[in-house]
């Protein structure tokens, strides 16, 4: 198991201080978020300098996250998203980093739920190709407020596909929210877990909006879910690979990042152990 210190978490920081927080407080990977990794890029940072800095803190990049708006399939617009994951999938072969998130939006919300079903598939067996070439898999996070929201529906898509760089992050908010639980992720093949992130929060209020900067704002064990019921359901597929530390927190962001990247450490290992 690696313990991951997730991007969102020191929302307000930076992608080489990211590094040296998690070094610092006790972590053994980076789940680097991509907007972070594409401003540094855009702004004169290179995937060769980011590794050796990594390198030098003894850390591995577990996944670049992520791919946004993968439902995009018409025209111009695929052909931009093909080139974001194509950028994304590149840096990540060169940070040796194996995983590449990627999520859909709310894009095709208008449409039936076959056609929501079609399209994903077909993007994201494009997307898979692209990391065949790369050698770079891809993580599928279902969305708890669009219509890619369930993990039946994510499973159902890598069958689909039927390529094996593709499998699913748990993520406790997003399943939760979605109605997907831990039962669910019991009867999982543990070789389609890439990743888990380990998150709380709360389902809207009738009539509240879904603001993640709202249901989200909580430590794990201050929300609604039952984070020790998906740990468990996580263990029991014998699943041994990442678990990252994902605070959606505006409260906490202005905080010490110092103080929260070891709260949030603290916090996972009192339930994954």
């Amino acid at each position: 198991m690696k313990k991951a210190l997730h991007g969102i978490s020191t929302h307000y920081c930076n992608i080489l201080t990211d590094a040296r927080i998690a070094h610092d407080t006790g972590y053994e990977s980076l789940e680097l978020l991509s907007a972070k990794l594409v401003r540094y890029l855009d702004n004169g940072g290179t995937t060769k300098k980011l590794k050796q800095v990594t390198d030098g803190y003894g850390l591995s990049v577990g996944c670049v996250n992520a791919l946004l708006e993968m439902e995009r399939y018409k025209g111009e617009e695929k052909k931009a998203m093909l080139a974001e994951a194509t950028r994304l999938t590149r840096a990540a072969a060169e940070l040796n980093c194996p995983t590449v998130q990627i999520l859909a939006l709310n894009g095709i919300d208008d449409k039936a739920d076959d056609t929501v079903m079609d399209i994903i598939t077909e993007n994201v067996s494009a997307i898979a190709s692209i990391g065949e070439e790369y050698g770079v898999r891809y993580q599928i996070e279902v969305i708890a407020f669009t219509k890619f929201r369930t993990l039946q529906q994510g499973l159902e898509v890598i069958r689909r596909v039927g390529k094996q760089n593709v499998g699913m992050v748990i993520d406790f908010w997003h399943l939760y929210a979605a109605g997907s639980p831990p039962e669910e992720v019991a009867q999982m093949d543990k070789d389609l877990i890439y990743g888990v992130h380990f998150c709380d929060g709360r389902l809207p209020k009738p009539g509240e909006p879904w603001d993640q900067m709202v249901l989200r704002n909580y430590m794990p064990g201050e929300g609604e879910i039952d984070i020790q019921a998906y740990v468990d359901a996580v263990k029991s597929t014998g699943y041994d690979g990442m678990w990252s530390a994902e605070l959606f927190s505006p409260d906490r962001w202005e905080y010490d990042l110092y103080d929260i990247a070891t709260l949030c450490r603290e916090n996972m290992e009192k339930y994954i152990g």
